[in-house]
């Protein structure tokens, strides 16, 4: 088989958001980035590293995702160049043909279950795992790209949605993605789960992932953020994901209120801990209340209750 390299090339300094950005289309991301060599890297491996590593430009990261032959990647590249322009992120996107020949499925090896929050645990595709008492499998295929699992803004919101989803809650995931988290809060308990997402290849993401994790109470729909979100049999949501970036928060800030019940659970993410000040501010404006906060890696999960 073979497969379709996409690389995004950017400024250093926003290849921790692009990285995110990706994860919305696989679940292993790639990256490249050079920075490190000019720290203490340097000092203790110079002699190991290649020459052609230690000169190379420090300025700019890649990120890259892995597309098997069965998908078109221009609809991926497409969708990622529009991305990049809403972030407005000045990015090279190249494709490159890689043959699964040579390495054959050597970068499975990368990957392992991982332990997402209490209960609920990441499972490759190919594994065969036997779950501990109370544990919930989520099955992701992370495709063809080196990497550790799960992205950290994703496991906050899992562990948070661990702690507040209640059996028979309505769930709305906001820019969902590949829909994992609305899986999470379905694996959980939750009655009815609505991704959305503006993108067309990450809505049919979402409905295979779905499918493939038995997961039949989960309705996937496109939609510019919540603009064609509505009510399922009148009611308002008990709980409300973002995992999408802190800019993109402040955009849904003055509306998301009005689709969730009162004394009801917000959890956004996607934000780097420079911003968190910023997002709390501007959703305690918007009627919300600051509830808890969880960080990892430079990144941060915040949850809220609608006052």
């Amino acid at each position: 088989m073979k497969w379709t390299q996409i690389r995004v090339t950017v400024p250093s300094e926003r290849i921790e958001e692009v990285a995110a950005v990706l994860t919305v289309y696989d679940t292993g991301v790639m990256t490249e980035d050079y920075r490190d060599i000019l720290t203490d890297l340097r000092t203790i491996y110079g002699d190991l590293i290649d020459e052609k590593i230690l000169n190379a430009d420090k300025s700019i990261a890649s990120a890259s995702i892995f597309i098997p032959e069965v998908k078109n990647p221009e609809s991926y590249v497409s969708s990622i160049r529009k991305r990049m322009a809403e972030l407005c992120i000045k990015a090279d996107i190249c494709c490159n043909e890689i043959d699964e020949e040579d390495w054959a499925n050597s970068w499975k090896k990368y990957y392992k279950p991982v332990k997402m929050s209490e209960r609920l645990v990441a499972v490759p595709g190919w594994i065969d795992y036997t779950p501990e008492e109370n544990e919930k499998i989520i099955r992701m295929d992370p495709g063809m790209a080196f990497g550790t699992g799960t992205h950290e803004t994703t496991r906050l919101c899992a562990r948070l949605l661990d702690k507040y989803t209640a059996p028979g809650d309505y769930m709305l995931d906001v820019g969902s993605g590949s829909g994992v988290l609305a899986i999470c809060a379905s694996k959980l308990g939750a009655g009815y789960c609505l991704a959305c997402d503006i993108d067309e290849v990450a809505v049919r993401t979402e409905k295979e992932n779905a499918l493939s994790n038995d997961c039949d109470n989960i309705e996937c729909i496109r939609s510019d953020l919540l603009s064609d979100v509505s009510f399922r049999d009148g009611r308002p949501y008990d709980i409300v994901t973002a995992n999408i970036i802190a800019e993109i928060i402040l955009r849904l800030a003055p509306d998301v209120g009005r689709f969730i019940r009162k004394d009801g659970t917000l959890i956004v993410s996607g934000i780097v801990d420079s911003k968190e000040q910023m997002v709390a501010e501007e959703l305690e404006k918007n009627g919300f209340e600051h509830v808890e906060t969880l960080h990892e890696n430079g990144w941060c999960g915040i949850v809220f209750r609608k006052q």
